[in-house]
């Protein structure tokens, strides 16, 4: 498992806090395992919700990403980086039990240019993949709509799912898909612990109350507006102390990319 360079830039010291990528967390024996404190979904409640098991020369790393289209994967670009080939499950509450799953080669990858590992910016990446068949257990979720790209989201409810950690200090893999419902926070208030230089006007936050949080594992996966069930983020970062600490999670913000993701898609 990859580590994340701490900013060595001296801007970002502006708290007492550092942001990793989820799969960045130091290792606790496990390689996935589920969110924290989450619930259990059942057959058919997340259907977007994918796993992604990634190979490279120097190992391999799970993480999770979102059905966009019957073709179209959308994930973190921290997940894709370095990576040779990925396998993609498809429908799947129980990790290892999808319904479809295929194996594509980078060539596959689409990673922002722009991503930048050491401020997180442009966390984001597409796979494409060969066409699924849509079902109750397989099918896309919703993309905001251009008119919402101003929104902030701050109060509202969403969902974050995955196969993450069950905890910090996690000692058994989980194989059943978790859920948990998140308050998403302003910008503001998320830039007190992690800084202006990674809370960008591209950034969503959500609170970790009662310790529940995107964990290692969770990366790229989705968030989606409880409201409206459109997606809205994806899983990019948590607090150096562990996404049991109490401290913001964050995501890269969907609206600020849909010129990218149709760009990308074709």
């Amino acid at each position: 498992m990859k580590f994340l360079i701490v900013f060595a830039l001296a801007l970002a010291v502006v708290s007492a806090d550092v942001p990793v990528h989820p799969k960045d967390l130091p290792a606790s024996g496990v390689p996935e395992g589920r969110i924290t404190n989450g619930k259990t979904a059942t057959a058919g409640q997340i259907p977007y919700q994918v796993g992604l098991s990634f190979s490279s020369s120097s190992g391999g790393w799970w993480c999770g990403g979102s059905l966009i289209e019957s073709t179209v994967v959308l994930t973190a670009a921290h997940c894709t980086s370095g990576a040779s080939a990925v396998t993609v499950y498809l429908g799947a509450t129980q990790r290892t039990n999808p319904k479809q799953s295929f194996t594509v080669n980078s060539s596959n990858f689409r990673q922002h240019s722009s991503y930048n590992s050491l401020t997180l910016s442009n966390d984001i990446s597409i796979i494409i993949i060969p066409a699924v068949s849509l079902s109750s257990d397989i099918n896309t979720v919703a993309l905001p709509a251009v008119a919402s790209s101003y929104s902030t989201y701050s109060g509202d409810n969403a969902m974050a799912s995955g196969w993450g950690l069950t905890s910090d200090k996690a000692t058994a893999v989980s194989s059943n898909l978790q859920y948990a419902t998140l308050k998403v926070i302003d910008n503001s208030v998320c830039q007190k612990t992690y800084g202006s230089l990674t809370v960008t006007s591209k950034t969503i936050c959500t609170a970790t109350t009662d310790a529940t949080s995107t964990c290692s594992g969770d990366s790229g996966g989705p968030l989606v507006l409880s409201s409206s069930k459109v997606l809205i983020g994806v899983t990019s970062f948590v607090s150096s102390k562990g996404c049991e600490s109490g401290n913001p999670a964050g995501f890269v913000r969907v609206t600020s990319y849909l010129d990218w993701i149709k760009a990308n898609s074709k």
